[in-house]
């Protein structure tokens, strides 16, 4: 939220007395605000004084007169009135200093102290001589004030007054010729007291003047007008001045006592003490610079004759101001709470401080006064700006106490503080996170559709919506189908869901993107790489590779022992242990005299004694392969075997080796793709299972190598097979051509001509 300081000032004049309603001005327009938004930015004053004088009509934007003001009353030391406004808006903040004068009216008359003044006035006294007289007073100001004095017609006696600064300072009777009390002992004169204002007032009192024929020579002060200074924390008994009048009178009528005019101010009086025999004043009073600053005291000197002769003389004492009062703090707005991405220089609370002294006493610096992210910016005179300095992070910090000190210039230095209570709102700035970027989990094949597989969990340190977090599945396919036909995932809690039941031998391993996205609005996310592995179990029983229909195998019954007579293969789709096969031959009679016997790893059917006259000349031989799964599978093949004479033996060997000339040149070639097909899908999944589960599966792979001498995998198997089987056929007596086919770990049998047939052999170099 941005808040902008306006620096704007306004001035309206309007006469004092205005009733309620009354018209100040267009403040809305004179502002440039929009009247139509003056309402819901809740425009609002503020003022200084717990009146409020002033209001503003929502509607039209004037400002008019809530309270009638009284100037006299509102500003009475004061020649110019002023009320200082403070005029804001909300959404943006903006602030104006509006100025409202008050206008002076002539609503009061002059009014003496006394209706009746009484002078005494010696016979003596020369033409030209003086006597002061207690003017009058107005609360008005200027042209409304006092402006003129009328004395009655009198041939004794006229008026004389002088002004200072526009106002009478001054006011005094002068003798135009000598009295003569035996022709008249007493005057009676009329003072009127006009103002200038339109219609003009005027007020009056009667001065009755009485010749005596006393002491003729009044006190006189050395100059009629003396200035001085006193700090305001003077104590009391401060000496502030020492007056001096002399008389020229001797004896009784030269001596001389000091009193305070009765024309004096009787706060002076209380304020200030003067010693009636040395002309000493001194304080005997709380002086306060702030309640006045300038006090005019004026004193007379009274000689000890019979009629006692007056001198006066006006003393005007200024009050120095010392550092007595710290400054004042007031949060006239306050915008929280503050958002976390909020920028450098937004405000957060406008501060206004006031101080009554004055000068330097009464200049004020705002400060924070802790390291914070906020800081304090001088508005306009006595206005502060609180805005963002920094950086904010509701996730570090919340909430701050923000302790705004101000501070005056004076020596010593006068300070207050506030302490702002400032929360942080959160914004959407986290995205979530997983604890690892990439999972890895196993999934046994058959599983359950419907199975829980995984949880994916994120965590986000936001608050409210924006911690908030939903899973999802970024859509890929798997072989042309799409990854949601496998999986699905529960969008509130994470939990992933096999939706089919996997086949080692199908699929064996994919990957899936999990997605965490939160509920801010503007959505962060993050990634997830969940790689899948399934695991084989024994579910595929071995399968003996295709035979030709009506297949004879024949034998030489002068075969010596150890004579191969043929070899099985059989294949298992599964993988590992249980795609581990080895082979027996199953004796239905159980004498065990069968001149035949199987290699267990192999295959290899050979002759393991010389072939007797009583040995039958057909045999009927059922081989086994069995896996090394838990449970173990089988499968069974029947092989016929011949035993016929060494001349019909060659005869029908050169038919065989003819015929698989051909068939073993095609079986070469296709044994070439095998194995380049099968060697990298080995080294596929040698790579992808060393990097991901080494660490777990090392020391099983080192003591599988150890006892079995192969490795659980589909690729260690063949090599072998086919490192027994070179063993084999070195040391045969004669040279065989047999094939062996290898299956890889898939559905599909690579060749054309070849099906997989669950009661097949592999046949020798004679039959494919």
């Amino acid at each position: 939220m941005y808040w902008d300081v306006v620096l704007s000032q306004l001035h309206y004049l309007i006469p004092e007395e205005s009733k309620h309603g009354t018209f100040v001005g267009k403040i809305a327009q004179d502002l440039g605000l929009d009247i139509g938004e003056i309402n819901s930015r809740m425009l609002h004053i503020v003022s200084r004084d717990e009146k409020e004088y002033f209001q503003v009509n929502l509607q039209n934007g004037i400002l008019f007169v809530k309270e009638t003001i009284d100037r006299e009353v509102q500003c009475p030391d004061s020649p110019f009135c002023i009320i200082p406004l403070q005029v804001i808006v909300d959404r943006p903040v903006q602030m104006y200093r509006v100025d409202v004068e008050i206008e002076d009216i002539n609503d009061n008359s002059p009014v003496f102290s006394s209706s009746v003044t009484n002078l005494v006035i010696s016979e003596v006294r020369p033409a030209g001589s003086r006597f002061r007289l207690k003017g009058a007073a107005d609360p008005d100001l200027g042209t409304n004030s006092i402006t003129n004095y009328e004395l009655s017609a009198s041939d004794y006696f006229t008026l004389d007054f002088q002004k200072y600064v526009n106002q009478i300072r001054s006011l005094e009777v002068v003798l135009k010729k000598s009295l003569d009390r035996e022709k008249q002992s007493v005057h009676n004169l009329t003072l009127t007291a006009y103002d200038g204002g339109k219609p003009r007032l005027s007020g009056t009192t009667h001065i009755i003047v009485n010749v005596e024929d006393f002491n003729d020579n009044a006190p006189v002060f050395d100059q009629p007008f003396y200035q001085c200074s006193v700090n305001e924390n003077a104590v009391n008994g401060t000496l502030v001045f020492k007056l001096n009048a002399t008389d020229l009178d001797e004896g009784r009528n030269g001596e001389i006592l000091y009193e305070f005019s009765n024309m004096a101010l009787t706060e002076a009086n209380k304020l200030f003490s003067l010693n009636q025999n040395t002309g000493e004043i001194k304080v005997n009073g709380v002086l306060d610079f702030e309640t006045k600053h300038i006090y005019e005291i004026q004193v007379d000197a009274i000689d000890n004759g019979d009629l006692k002769l007056v001198g006066h003389c006006k003393v005007l004492v200024t009050v120095v101001d010392v550092n007595d009062n710290p400054p004042e703090m007031m949060v006239t707005s306050l915008s929280v709470p503050v958002s976390e991405d909020a920028p450098q220089g937004t405000t957060v609370a406008i501060i206004s401080v006031h101080d009554k002294d004055s000068g330097l006493n009464g200049k004020v610096h705002c400060s924070i006064s802790e390291p914070s992210p906020f800081k304090v910016n001088p508005a306009f005179m006595g206005d502060f700006s609180l805005t963002v300095n920094g950086p904010l992070d509701r996730e570090m910090k919340d909430e701050y106490e923000v302790i705004i000190t101000a501070k005056d210039e004076g020596s010593p230095s006068l300070s207050t503080s506030k302490t702002l209570k400032i929360d942080i709102s959160d914004a959407n700035d986290n995205a979530p996170r997983f604890i690892q970027s990439v999972e890895t989990i196993f999934i046994k094949e058959n599983n359950s559709p419907g199975s829980h597989i995984y949880t994916a969990s994120a965590s986000d340190p936001d608050s409210g919506q924006n911690s908030f977090i939903t899973y999802s599945i970024r859509e890929r396919t798997i072989d042309g189908i799409p990854i949601s036909s496998y999986i699905s995932i529960n969008p509130e809690n994470g939990k992933v869901f096999a939706l089919v039941s996997f086949d080692h031998e199908q699929i064996a391993y994919f990957q899936c993107h999990i997605k965490a996205t939160d509920a801010g609005l503007r959505a962060l996310s993050s990634n997830l790489t969940l790689n899948v592995f399934i695991e084989d179990i024994n579910d595929n029983a071995p399968t003996f590779t295709p035979l030709h229909s009506a297949l004879t195998i024949k034998a030489s019954r002068s075969a010596e022992p150890g004579h191969l007579i043929t070899k099985v293969k059989a294949v298992d789709l599964d993988s590992g242990y249980n795609a581990w096969t080895f082979y027996k031959l199953k004796d239905f009679g159980g004498s065990g005299k069968s001149p035949f016997t199987i290699a267990h790893q192999t295959g290899e059917i050979t002759l393991k004694r010389s072939f007797t006259d009583s040995d039958n000349d057909e045999y009927r031989l059922h081989v086994v392969a069995q896996d090394h799964g838990e449970p173990a599978m089988t499968t069974e093949a029947q092989i016929v075997i011949y035993v016929v004479e060494s001349g019909e033996e060659l005869k029908f060997d050169n038919q065989e080796t003819k015929t698989n000339s051909y068939e073993f040149s095609d079986a070469n070639v296709y044994l070439v793709v095998a194995i380049c097909v099968i060697s990298s899908i080995f080294l596929i999944t040698l790579i992808v299972f060393s990097v991901l589960r080494w660490q777990k599966y090392r020391d099983e792979v080192n003591e599988l190598k150890e006892n079995y001498k192969i490795c659980s995998n589909t690729g260690g198997s063949w090599m072998y097979s086919q490192h027994t089987q070179y063993q084999i056929s070195s040391n045969s007596l004669r040279p065989k051509s047999d094939l062996i086919v290898f299956t890889p770990n898939n559905s599909q049998t690579p060749g054309t001509e070849e099906q997989v047939n669950p009661q097949g052999v592999i046949l020798n170099s004679a039959y494919k």
